[in-house]
């Protein structure tokens, strides 16, 4: 690995804070102690940083998944500062350059091919080539105002929100250092190492049920602690979701934070990938992987003419369960805006649900026929 010039501010930055947070925070609260305000204002500052990375830097500007009234706009630049990870242009331009050369070496500003710490801070404590500022690939966001607002004042914004706010609430309360330390200190090194787990942990724990075209992987737990963007193969397969959790189950309060927006107007155009992309690549990921595994292991011809014979049948059914899933919204939809014989709606609902029922049963099939390769001739064997 190359040995870049060490950028000093970022050394000093990174190192002092978690250092003083190490030892300050605890002491603090050994000899004084914090009460359930000072927690509760951390636990707020927390939020509103976490939030202003996932629903602003990345879903909003970075991979514009929405649109987003100004109001909102400017909460999510001004909490973006407290968090204390670049200004948007700056932040946007190197998260685009990593999705359009993920885990390269040379082009990935953070790629996990070098190591969980180049990709986790790593990158950030020398000037790498990789991490070189150019912002040609930027430009829209460089006609936005609260962007450029934000990026000629974001020295003065980091030292009123991360010093300021905290004094004040602190001074208020009673207690300014004690606010300085939990929702000031400890705050900006938690607010900041979660972020960075994406761009590390993420990249290399967890699983790749979408795609395995980059290291990029799911994890549940990730997603805990960093708003809903632990489901990061979903992700990097498909960029353009405001969503990063599908499923009603998935934790993701980014996510539904932008849809709950939405309700009132304050955001728009929110862009979802399809379920039938979403299971044609699931399922094209599995086919792939089954067939590696049949010619690496030399599995007989039976399992194979099988496994292809399932594959195109699990396509049929895909398909015809797409035609009528579009042909049922689009029932439902006339149904809201023109009369429509209550007998053809009748109809076309119970032929979705008689090919929605076709499509969970050959998918279950598919699956257990995935599922029993794999347990009679492993891929370690």
């Amino acid at each position: 690995m190359e040995k870049a010039p060490i950028n000093w501010i970022n050394m000093w930055l990174f190192s002092l804070t978690p250092a003083l947070a190490l030892v300050l925070v605890p002491t603090y609260g050994f000899l004084y102690g914090y009460d359930g305000f000072e927690w509760a204002v951390f636990i707020v500052m927390m939020g509103v940083c976490g939030m202003s990375i996932t629903a602003g830097y990345h879903r909003l500007w970075s991979h514009k998944t929405y649109k987003a009234h100004p109001a909102i706009r400017f909460l999510l630049a001004v909490g973006g500062a407290c968090a204390l990870q670049n200004d948007i242009l700056n932040w946007a331009s190197d998260h685009r350059r990593h999705h359009q050369h993920v885990d390269d070496n040379d082009r990935d500003p953070y790629s996990a091919g070098r190591g969980f710490w180049f990709s986790h801070i790593g990158w950030i404590l020398r000037d790498y080539g990789s991490s070189v500022q150019d912002f040609s690939n930027v430009k829209d966001l460089q006609r936005d105002p609260i962007v450029m607002w934000q990026h000629r004042n974001y020295l003065t914004l980091v030292l009123a929100t991360n010093i300021g706010i905290p004094a004040v609430i602190g001074f208020l309360h009673g207690d300014i250092l004690a606010s300085l330390l939990l929702a000031g200190l400890l705050r900006l090194v938690l607010s900041q190492h979660f972020t960075y787990l994406i761009n590390s942990l993420a990249h290399m724990w967890g699983k790749q049920p979408y795609s395995d075209a980059s290291s990029a992987r799911d994890n549940g737990l990730l997603a805990l602690i960093t708003y809903g963007e632990g489901y990061h193969n979903y992700h990097h397969t498909f960029q353009w979701d405001y969503r990063n959790g599908i499923k009603w189950w998935h934790f993701d309060p980014t996510k539904w934070m932008i849809k709950g927006l939405s309700f009132v107007g304050l955001t728009s155009d929110l862009k979802r990938c399809s379920q039938t992309q979403i299971e044609k690549a699931r399922l094209e990921l599995q086919y792939r992987s089954a067939t590696q595994q049949c010619e690496l292991l030399d599995i007989p011809e039976n399992w194979r003419i099988r496994l292809e014979l399932e594959y195109e049948q699990m396509q049929k059914t895909l398909q015809l369960w797409t035609e009528h899933r579009q042909a049922w919204y689009e029932s439902k939809e006339k149904q809201l805006h023109e009369t429509l014989a209550k007998w053809d709606h009748l109809q076309v609902r119970d032929t979705y649900k008689e090919v929605q029922y076709k499509f969970k049963v050959q998918k279950k099939r598919w699956q257990e026929m995935v599922s029993q390769l794999s347990e009679i001739y492993p891929a370690t064997a």
